[in-house]
């Protein structure tokens, strides 16, 4: 990868495309260039993450941080990134900072004045922020996408236009191979975009059927999903959840591939794939299903493993390990659910309210309550909790595992844990 601008993108996709047919990861998950991690399914291959921590304790250094925010911190090397709005939304940023110390490195705002919706539990900059190593790209919703590199100098930017929903928007952007992967909506402008990471144009666009901005009763419909691009025997393809279907589309191209029909009118969660099986879940108690990848064309009749017709409200993804899906539901319930069948292992009580995505390092699954409260438990058809850490914060963020640190975005401060040293 010397030769590219933009080096290190292969390496997701070497790791993608592993998950197609091998049971095991063999990675070394150094960096969290990504919302879901290197493996952009919420898996790390750190061998000995920290899983004892309070906020006195193993607390390596935490950054306060000026308003309250989603989105997920990544990094690369010696640096983290995070997006940070401000001034209620007007300024949405993205910020470096110095994994040893905390130190602010530099920011990059944007400035916003135009009107653009949003929940107060969903604050502006809620898309995290992907990085190859070289460059940097920020989503900000109606503020656009921006491109940096690891300096702060400004590579591109990209105008998406309007983007209105009441709840406001959060996917993250995807970066794989020469793309840009981007889930622009929900709300009466939706579409999934396909950027060349180099230039930020175009390289293809599909519009997606929309739905009202302010919805109401059974008209409530849209996705904050997070596209998942895997690599494949025959190409590289996009999967999407989308109201009332899940599509994978080429990646070169955006030409529909195929899709599965089963979800509901609102999708919070991602794709999460493994072992040639791919899991979608729908939101606010709508049917989650499994899909065997592969087929053209409608496949639900010949490719749809299974479906549920309600499932508590799902907001953070799962993770998957030895043919069971393991997720924390918005109630803070845990469950371990047959991948190939959709049978419940056990459904246990993990913690409190939870928005945050699952996150495995071995068989540890970690998991954040908006309480504060990361519970680790094992990833096994019994249920094992093996620590509860507080933080005693509110977030809506998910864990992040790199370099032998968790690193954790409250809405007061960025913390990064580590384990104890001699």
């Amino acid at each position: 990868m010397s030769g590219e601008p933009f080096p290190g993108l292969n390496s997701v996709a070497v790791v993608l495309g592993i998950l197609w047919s091998a049971p095991e990861l063999s990675l070394h998950a150094e960096d969290w260039p990504a919302w879901r991690g290197p493996t952009a399914i919420g898996i790390s291959s750190e061998a000995n993450p920290p899983t004892r921590w309070g906020r006195t304790e193993n607390v390596r250094w935490k950054l306060p941080l000026p308003e309250p925010g989603n989105s997920t911190p990544i990094t690369w090397k010696d640096r983290i990134f995070l997006t940070q709005a401000t001034g209620k939304g007007k300024e949405r940023g993205l910020w470096c900072i110095a994994r040893k110390d905390g130190a602010v490195l530099w920011k990059r705002t944007v400035r916003f004045d135009g009107d653009e919706p949003t929940h107060g539990d969903n604050p502006y900059c809620s898309a995290s922020p992907a990085t190859d190593g070289n460059a940097v790209i920020a989503f900000h919703g109606s503020a656009g996408i921006h491109a940096y590199d690891l300096e702060g100098n400004e590579l591109w930017k990209r105008d998406v236009g309007p983007l209105r929903h009441i709840w406001g928007n959060a996917a993250s952007p995807v970066l794989s191979g020469d793309r840009v992967y981007l889930n622009c909506g929900p709300g009466p402008r939706t579409f999934l975009l396909a950027l060349d990471k180099r230039t930020g144009s175009e390289a293809w666009k599909v519009e997606i059927p929309g739905g009202l901005e302010d919805g109401g009763g059974d008209k409530w419909t849209g996705s904050w999903s997070t596209p998942l691009v895997l690599p494949g025997p025959e190409g590289s393809q996009v999967l999407v959840s989308y109201p009332f279907k899940l599509h994978s589309f080429d990646a070169g191209t955006g030409a529909e591939l195929w899709q599965c029909g089963g979800l509901g009118r609102l999708v919070y969660t991602s794709p999460v794939a493994r072992d040639g099986i791919v899991v979608a879940f729908s939101g606010y108690m709508g049917p989650p299903m499994a899909v065997r990848l592969g087929g053209k064309g409608d496949v639900t009749a010949t490719h749809r493993l299974w479906r549920r017709d309600r499932a508590p409200q799902e907001i953070g993804s799962g993770v998957i390990l030895d043919g069971h899906l393991y997720i924390v539901n918005d109630a803070g319930a845990g469950e371990c659910i047959e991948l190939a069948t959709g049978k419940t292992a056990w459904l246990e009580r993990v913690g409190g309210n939870t928005w945050s995505s699952a996150v495995l390092a071995g068989d540890k699954v970690y998991s954040i309550d908006q309480g504060g409260q990361c519970t680790i438990f094992r990833a096994a058809t019994k249920f094992e909790v093996l620590a509860r850490n507080k933080l005693e914060e509110t977030t809506r963020a998910s864990v992040v595992i790199s370099n032998g640190e968790v690193l954790i975005r409250t809405y007061k401060h960025l913390w990064v844990i580590d384990n104890p040293r001699a």
